[in-house]
């Protein structure tokens, strides 16, 4: 019996697969040839350049490849690499205007829109909200003429070229990882304008809002039925603690993973939560705790939950460290620590001011006990 297989052309796509996927595992490894796979996002640098065979300076190397598959069918992409030196090397100008074109929220979802499936003009009004043609066409005019958005033909569906999508896959995967820098400018707008959420912002700015907008969070975990207890403690470092025995604030990874609730709760200030909001006199915004942290030269936050301490410190609302599991205990509640920006509160906690807010909070709530340590007296109801 005759066989009309052609082992040559199967050997050749063998060795195909295999060259491959031998690029592909130099990709991974970078360099580290014999070594074990590591990750080294938090090593820390190494004081000697790289060398090359030749012995001249290689600042590194990024190595990648991909897959994609949508509605148009599946794309895949060998594995490539971009020396440093060339990225740092980019025309800072042309980088900019690339950056800037693709930085207009609607403009950003017209190209995620049709990454994922071709569409017509009228589809992506109704698809992206947009209420009115005109207001899309100006954005698809401006993505036309970049290259960065196609037409199968006039008054056909709009696509993104295919040379385009893994270039735009990767800007979108480097972004992700610089996701949490928004949160970031944020909180730096917050302290580069505090006046609407202090009533004012100077040397008259009263820290004493801060201390309110924290303790109406545990306020806030009395009436949901869970606190008994808030303890004041007044150092002599100009700082404060607030602390208390409720349910402690979630400490669970977000769905994308990339954040932790307790850390979206301090570091950004738009989020929808169940955390308070203190509104300070004459001011036209509510102080969350995360404004407190955006205020604030120091803040620590420690939580006491599902048998676990954890532990996490921030700097003018920059996380300083991971959320740290630091020991054990039977009890529940949080505590938060924090100094007021000196730059932004020129006076600091003023003991009887202290003591007159813990009055007043236990006078309303009968059943919340508040203790004011580190002055002469205290406030107990």
């Amino acid at each position: 019996m005759s066989s009309n297989r052609d082992y040559g052309s199967e050997l050749d796509a063998l060795n195909d697969k295999v060259e491959e996927l031998r690029r592909m595992v130099q990709a991974l490894l970078a360099g580290d040839s014999g070594t074990a796979l590591r990750d080294v996002r938090n090593a820390a640098p190494s004081p000697f350049p790289n060398h090359t065979a030749t012995g001249e300076a290689d600042e590194g190397r990024l190595y990648y490849s991909g897959q994609y598959r949508s509605a148009e069918g599946q794309f895949r992409w060998t594995p490539q690499e971009s020396r440093v030196e060339q990225l740092l090397g980019l025309d800072g100008e042309k980088a900019a205007r690339i950056l800037a074109a693709l930085g207009h929220k609607q403009r950003l979802d017209i190209l995620r829109t049709v990454l994922r499936e071709p569409m017509s003009g009228a589809e992506l009004v109704e698809r992206l909200n947009m209420g009115t043609t005109g207001q899309l066409y100006h954005h698809m005019k401006a993505l036309q003429g970049a290259d960065l958005l196609v037409q199968e033909e006039r008054g056909g569906r709009y696509a993104l070229p295919a040379r385009r999508t893994f270039p735009l896959l990767l800007l979108l995967a480097a972004v992700s990882e610089l996701l949490d820098t928004s949160n970031y400018i944020e909180m730096e707008q917050v302290r580069s304008h505090a006046g609407p959420y202090l009533g004012h912002a100077g040397d008259d700015a009263d820290p004493h809002i801060l201390l309110m907008a924290v303790v109406d969070n545990s306020v806030l975990e009395h009436k949901a039925g869970h606190c008994t207890e808030v303890g004041i403690y007044l150092h002599g470092d100009g700082s404060v603690t607030v602390t208390d025995n409720g349910r402690g604030i979630p400490v669970a990874a977000l769905p994308d993973g990339r954040a932790t609730n307790v850390q979206a709760l301090l570091t950004e200030i738009g989020r929808k939560h169940s955390g308070s909001s203190y509104v300070a006199p004459g001011a036209e915004k509510g102080i969350s705790i995360a404004v407190v942290n955006a205020l604030s030269q120091r803040l620590g936050v420690e939580i006491r939950r599902e048998g676990r301490i954890y532990r996490q410190e921030f700097k003018h609302g920059i996380p300083q460290t991971e959320l740290l599991t630091v020991g054990t205990t039977q009890e529940t509640g949080t505590s938060v620590t924090f100094l007021p920006d000196p730059g932004l509160f020129a006076g600091g906690f003023e003991p009887g001011t202290v003591e007159r807010i813990a009055a007043d909070l236990a006078s309303a709530y009968s059943g919340l006990r508040i203790n004011v340590l580190g002055s002469d007296s205290a406030a107990k109801a």
